[in-house]
């Protein structure tokens, strides 16, 4: 069990970091778009940056926030793409039992906020904006889980997390399907034939950064040509990263003890001389390339990948995005950003918790242990955080700029307002139940599940 809770726990640790440095980001954007500086900061995202090679003929010119929202947010998405390979393995989506509960709540909270948004929207200009309400949030709604420490149960902050995944990966579906342009087939042919070969070798367990980075880049450039958008070649990417180790846990063992036996064999010339002997630098080497074929390329890249997720990629596209004037002479159109905070708000705490409480009713799903129906009207609020993916479907669905600005101020309201009231219901929950009872250590089990009667 603890295999599975350890690297949910460092997760949610560092996306708590991160929360903050987001949310900094994202006041900060407001606060420079409605300043004497809002101009310089319009004119920065829309200059136009070159990357390639002009003699040879090969160039990429795109604005700057483009390079932000094609480029960085695609090794965004390749992270959400390690992230669901890894649950869906060896995670909280591996089995029946434990994915029950997550996938029914998350396919809740995707389908009752479009279903409202669609059936508030009469304008046809307004319809593609659909998707912009269906995705939560993970770093905002595990940052506000955060603020209560471990007075929350971990099997709540287990459920968010995997629902927030199931989210994001029906995320990537509808942007695959629904949000693309004009296809070109033969682009896609030959990066379907890139794929297939890097899927090949990850079959074969092999794994190289110098074959794969390279081709990457490539994919990422045909996807990008193609009229698909490149950041799903970031997820297609992920599931060609083999998850399997290059050694065996025995040889793992094997390898450190014999490292370590000629430290200690000489233990005397270690703690006497500041410099090593050539055996011992090798052995220390030998160390910590034992330590890194223990763990598959999957979780080494994901792991690495992390805080250049966390503390760069995802404030950098926030404050290029989160930017909208909010004077009283700006061009609003509550017709698009009031349904999409009421589909953030309503549609994601109805979507969720009737999803969850139907499940369990059924006999389908059980509720984790320590969480009773309270928490989940608490997490189900906080699945109204739709920000990062929200705002990156936004800049798909609408090119009017009065309209994404309008969608953007639906995203943030109906985000502040779902958080807020997921705060306050979780802590009257987590209040009440400090008054009634102590604190009682709950043992670890299968996804820390119990059959719980609603």
């Amino acid at each position: 069990m603890n295999k599975i809770l350890d690297p949910i726990n460092r997760f949610i640790k560092s996306s708590n970091s991160g929360s903050f440095l987001l949310l900094f980001t994202t006041a900060l954007a407001l606060i420079v778009a409605n300043s004497p500086w809002s101009s310089m900061y319009h004119d920065l995202l829309k200059s136009e940056f070159t990357f390639g090679f002009v003699h040879d003929g090969f160039e990429l010119t795109e604005p700057f926030y483009l390079w932000i929202n094609d480029g960085l947010m695609a090794i965004f998405f390749f992270h959400v793409g390690l992230e669901i390979k890894r649950e869906i393995l060896d995670g909280e989506l591996s089995s029946i039992r434990k994915a029950s509960l997550p996938v029914i709540a998350a396919l809740g909270g995707v389908i009752v906020p479009i279903i409202i948004y669609i059936t508030m929207i009469s304008n046809p200009e307004l319809k593609s904006g659909w998707g912009v309400p269906m995705a939560t949030d993970i770093a905002f709604s595990l940052g506000v889980l955060k603020l209560f420490g471990k007075r929350v149960p971990l099997g709540l902050k287990v459920f968010l997390t995997a629902f927030a995944i199931v989210d994001d990966l029906a995320a990537v579906v509808v942007i695959g399907v629904f949000y693309v342009t004009d296809i070109n087939l033969m682009l896609i042919l030959y990066s379907a034939v890139i794929l297939l070969f890097m899927t090949i070798l990850g079959m074969k367990k092999y794994f190289s950064k110098f074959i794969f980075f390279p081709l990457s880049v490539v994919v990422w450039i045909l996807f990008l040509k193609s009229g698909i958008h490149p950041t799903i070649a970031g997820v297609l990417l992920a599931f060609t990263i083999p998850a399997t180790r290059t050694t065996t846990l025995d040889g793992f063992f094997e390898k450190i003890k014999a490292s370590l036996k000629r430290f200690s064999e000489e233990r005397e010339h270690i703690t006497t001389h500041h410099i090593l002997k050539e055996e011992h630098v090798h052995a220390a080497i030998d160390i910590r390339m034992a330590s890194e074929s223990i763990n598959s390329p999957l979780q080494k890249i994901e792991h690495d990948l992390h805080p250049w997720i966390v503390f760069f990629i995802m404030p950098v596209f926030a404050f290029a995005n989160a930017g909208v004037s909010l004077a009283s002479d700006s061009e609003i159109n509550f017709g698009l950003a009031v349904p999409i905070a009421i589909a953030l708000i309503l549609g994601k705490f109805i979507g969720i918790s009737l999803a969850s409480w139907l499940a369990v009713k059924a006999k389908i799903a059980y509720l984790p242990v320590g969480v009773d129906f309270k928490y989940i009207l608490g997490a189900a609020l906080l699945g109204g955080l739709g920000f990062t993916m929200s705002l990156f479907i936004a800049n798909l669905a609408f090119a009017d700029e009065v309209l994404l600005s309008s969608a953007k101020v639906g995203i943030l309201g109906g985000s502040l307002i779902s958080g807020i009231l997921g705060y306050l219901v979780i802590r009257s929950v987590v209040n009440k139940k400090h008054k009634e009872e102590k604190e009682v250590p709950v043992k670890s089990s299968e996804y820390l599940f119990e059959k719980t009667v609603i």
